[in-house]
């Protein structure tokens, strides 16, 4: 298996078994025809056959079934068998794979493994990994989502403030990047509404349009 060919066939559902008819191929009940071709190379039979497996409480079986596309360093191996380790209650297991592809670099792997830190009372480590990291705004959206579990809302605002310019105003989606003005404000706006300071977070709201989604929460005129 490469990284590359199974990356490809991920995104583009081209040239293996796409994931709707693995789910099709299940509910007939053609079990063994996935468990087949789980370990032929095709990855979405091998992702269901995991959960599969890992659902009926198999799971060193399930483990086995990825070994070989997690042994690609393949980041979608990786994040999926994070996910199964984790409600597994082997949050540390997962924790440990996911930091060894952070520390080579991989462009998916800090946010990833910041909020699974987080999630598991390491709040004030994810925080200071995604510090250095705030003019990405997805990186940022996951440090502001860290920052009230590690009791930082206020050093979180500061560096949000820092990259709200005076006069300078996005007018489309493409003017600045990184993390461009209206998303920090937006940003800033959520830290606000956390802090119970919701005017602020109110009057802070861009009145055009924001032209990236920073985070799942809003601003509330209740």
């Amino acid at each position: 298996m490469d990284a590359a060919d199974l990356d490809y066939q991920a995104r583009t559902q081209s040239g293996c078994i796409p994931p709707h008819l693995v789910s099709r191929l299940l509910e007939l009940g053609h079990a063994e025809v996935v468990e087949f071709w789980a370990g032929q190379g095709e990855w979405f039979c091998a992702r269901e056959w995991a959960r599969l497996l890992g659902g009926q409480g198999r799971q060193a079986q399930a483990l086995d079934t990825l070994a070989p596309y997690l042994a690609t360093g393949w980041w979608t191996a990786t994040r999926t068998t994070a996910e199964l380790l984790e409600p597994w209650g082997r949050a540390e297991e997962a924790i440990v794979l996911t930091r060894a592809r952070m520390e080579v670099g991989h462009p998916l792997a800090l946010e990833f493994y910041a909020r699974l830190l987080a999630r598991h009372d390491r709040s004030d480590e994810a925080f200071n990994l995604l510090e250095p990291h705030i003019d990405d705004w997805s990186l940022a959206a996951a440090l502001v989502d860290v920052a009230e579990g590690a009791g930082r809302n206020k050093k979180a605002a500061e560096l949000l403030a820092a990259r709200i310019p005076d006069e300078h105003r996005c007018d489309t989606p493409w003017c600045c990047r990184g993390l461009d003005p209206d998303a920090a404000i937006g940003l800033l706006a959520t830290i606000r509404e956390r802090q119970g300071r919701i005017d602020e977070a109110i009057a802070s709201c861009p009145p055009g349009p924001v032209w990236r989604s920073t985070t799942s929460a809003t601003v509330s005129t209740a």
